[in-house]
């Protein structure tokens, strides 16, 4: 007995399985049903990735609104609270966005 990644979710099943264990996909079905788990995965990566870019962006828009929070730049913990949040989300959203375009590209 071996192991081999499932087609559809690329986890790690029995070669002798007659179903993934993981995503529930029939191994002994017609190629055309395990295409349509191949691209519902695509899609769940992908929809994750964008949730993951939205929280990453609200990450940053949230630090630049603490920072200047009532117009004026704050000097207290809130600067660097700011500070760090909004780099922490513009890095994640720079990342997110970068597997977003390797993703599309395979």
């Amino acid at each position: 007995m071996a192991l081999i990644d499932c087609p559809a979710c690329g986890k790690r099943i029995s070669d002798k399985a007659k179903s993934c264990t993981h995503c529930k996909v029939d191994l002994t079905a017609d190629t055309e049903s395990i295409e349509s788990a191949q691209r519902i995965s695509a899609i769940n990566k992908r929809t994750q990735l964008m949730n993951h870019s939205f929280v990453a962006l609200l990450a940053f828009v949230g630090g630049f609104a603490l920072w200047f929070w009532g117009g004026e730049a704050a000097a207290n913990w809130r600067q660097p609270t700011g500070i760090g949040l909004m780099a922490a989300g513009f890095v994640g959203y720079l990342v997110t966005r970068v597997r977003l375009a390797l993703d599309k590209r395979s």
